[in-house]
């Protein structure tokens, strides 16, 4: 089975706008109809564009992703200057 690419971009204005249509109630198969966008394509879109958190801070799961990476290196960067300590204070 052949991939179809039908080399269409979207702005992210307009996937926002979609994505706000899907939270606002209409189902991503109307939404699908209607712009002429596949189903799978609006569902990529929903997990890129709905934020995540609660009260007044959210992030999106891009923003989420990043700060976790950030957060390993510098979990690794802690353990890297914990054995540098260990061998210098044997010394």
């Amino acid at each position: 089975m052949e991939r179809k690419n039908t080399g269409k971009k979207y702005n992210k204005d307009f996937k926002k706008t979609v994505v706000d249509l899907y939270h606002s109630g209409t189902s991503v198969k109307e939404l699908s109809n209607e712009y002429a966008v596949s189903e799978v394509t609006i569902y990529k879109w929903i997990k890129k564009f709905t934020p995540i958190g609660t009260g007044e801070e959210f992030l999106t799961p891009k923003e989420l992703a990043a700060i976790q990476k950030e957060n390993l290196r510098l979990k690794q960067e802690i353990e890297i200057l914990k054995k540098a300590m260990a061998i210098f204070a044997k010394k």
